[in-house]
């Protein structure tokens, strides 16, 4: 299989996975700081844009902590379900940053929200979802699940089940996979390529929370872990390049 990428340049890059969901951090969208760093919006854009070229569908999730954080704000004596809800709305602002970003490289986007806000994005309905997808849209899901105490990951897991993609991506800064204990301060920290959900659960690994680990290991759904700070990276995991950490068994060829 070849594909053509808007140059008109022929890749051998061949998809394994036809729709997918990627995770994003909100802290990935500001490079190392506080807020959205146009640059780095743009470098994950153009990522995208070139798994978009391949004929792959993409779902994104993106969380908000590069602008709040609910369970700071409880640890600080904030209500948890108004601290949470700030930080929902911290995910719509970075959402419409990176759909700026995709659209000004040609890529069509839609936003939805769990929770209603008509005059900037769609209420999130799973058909229109999926519609969008077949029609080659890249959709942003923001305010994670609509729900108080459940994490951007959470909504990343439950997505990805209602809209039947076959791998989440969790892109992250940094690090290039599951590690069994912190690489950043233990140097002689060791990579796993493959480990099981209920290691991830028994080690307290952190990967995602337990409540979306536990989401993708009742449903059968892979995780891909790795780092989006070395470009092409989103293009090789989808691909079926074994690249960072395979959550949920032995990855296939």
């Amino acid at each position: 299989m070849k594909a053509q990428n808007s140059k008109g340049e022929m890749s051998m890059a061949v998809p394994k996975y036809q729709r997918v969901v990627l995770k994003l951090s909100g802290e990935a969208l500001g490079g190392n700081g506080f807020g959205i760093n146009p640059e780095v919006v743009g470098t994950i854009a153009t990522e995208i844009s070139r798994v978009m070229e391949l004929g792959v569908e993409v779902a994104i999730v993106v969380g908000g902590g590069n602008i709040w954080r609910g369970a700071t704000g409880s640890a600080k004596g904030m209500d948890r379900t108004t601290a949470d809800h700030m930080g929902m709305l911290a995910t719509v602002i970075n959402a419409l940053a990176l759909q700026d970003a995709l659209e000004g490289r040609g890529v069509p986007t839609r936003v939805q929200t769990a929770i209603e806000m008509r005059q900037i994005a769609e209420p999130y309905i799973r058909r229109r979802a999926v519609r969008h997808l077949e029609k080659g849209r890249v959709v942003i899901f923001a305010t994670g699940t609509g729900n108080p105490y459940f994490s951007t990951d959470t909504a990343a897991a439950l997505r990805a089940l209602e809209i039947e993609a076959e791998v989440i991506l969790m892109a992250k800064r940094g690090v290039d996979g599951v590690y069994d204990s912190d690489p950043r301060v233990h140097p002689d920290a060791t990579r796993y390529e493959t480990i099981s959900y209920l290691e991830v659960l028994s080690q307290n690994l952190g990967v995602m929370d337990s409540t979306a680990t536990s989401l993708c290991m009742d449903n059968g759904i892979p995780i891909i872990v790795f780092n989006f700070d070395e470009p092409g990276n989103i293009e090789k995991a989808i691909c079926g390049v074994k690249i960072g950490t395979y959550v949920g068994g032995e990855q296939g060829d």
